[in-house]
């Protein structure tokens, strides 16, 4: 299915924060096309579409961002709320960059969390903000389902490359698994300890109604049960200590 595009106008750019520790939301992207089946972000009124289908891409965002940086108060500054800031419309817009290279002459904190291996395209860019994470999205150490749940996402093994590569440069790297999905929590403890400088688990996505409906659909009817979730998670921990 072909993507629409739709180009959007942003009226403002930073946006005041109800997250504990991030000051500012700057959103590139008010949707995503990454598949994820277990999203439950969709404000956009395109229903089934949503993730799929459509991108709402804010052409002049970078613009906005560098009238309003001049007054904005120095604070923590979170790339994308609710969409991929490297999904593939990146690649052709610049969005996302040109709006990080508008925010290092102030040097304001940035951090943001993807599943691409676009973001690999502007390290020239991320080595020049002296405080950085960046998250990479890993919610499962089975390719197999992640093909399941996020179709359109990179694969496993990407994912785990980007850490990486983010790593070996210096850059502050972190792990969102978000939500726990069907994994060898073990396995996957493996894949990414030598590679970043902290975990994020999302617990209470991973026992939404929705992902916990998802589970049984896909044939992971064992994982549609909480207390088996939780033992899981509570392995993942384990599995994790000194990252958490």
């Amino acid at each position: 299915m072909a993507v629409k595009i739709e180009k959007i106008s942003a009226k403002s750019a930073l946006k005041k924060s109800q997250v504990k520790g991030v000051d500012y939301v700057l959103d590139p992207y008010s949707a995503c096309t990454n598949g994820c089946r277990y999203c439950d972000t969709n404000s956009s009124g395109y229903g089934d579409m949503w993730g799929d289908a459509v991108n709402l891409i804010k052409v002049n965002c970078a613009e906005v961002l560098k009238r309003e940086l001049p007054n904005a108060e120095r604070g923590v500054v979170r790339i994308s709320s609710h969409a991929d800031p490297y999904q593939p419309a990146e690649g052709r817009y610049k969005i996302t960059r040109n709006c990080m290279e508008a925010l290092v002459p102030y040097q304001f904190p940035v951090e943001l969390f993807t599943k691409s291996p676009l973001i690999l395209r502007d390290i020239d860019v991320l080595s020049q903000l002296e405080t950085l994470e960046v998250g990479i999205t890993i919610t499962t150490d089975s390719d197999l389902v992640r093909r399941a749940f996020e179709p359109q996402a990179s694969p496993i093994a990407v994912r785990i490359n980007i850490l990486k590569a983010l790593h070996e440069v210096g850059i502050n790297t972190c792990v969102k698994i978000d939500p726990v999905l069907p994994m060898n929590p073990e396995r996957l403890a493996e894949k990414v300890r030598l590679y970043t400088d902290k975990v994020i688990i999302n617990y209470s996505n991973s026992v939404s109604n929705k992902t916990l409906r998802l589970y049984k659909e896909l044939g992971y009817t064992q994982w549609a049960d909480k207390n088996f979730v939780k033992d899981v998670l509570e392995r993942l921990k384990e599995s994790l200590q000194g990252l958490i």
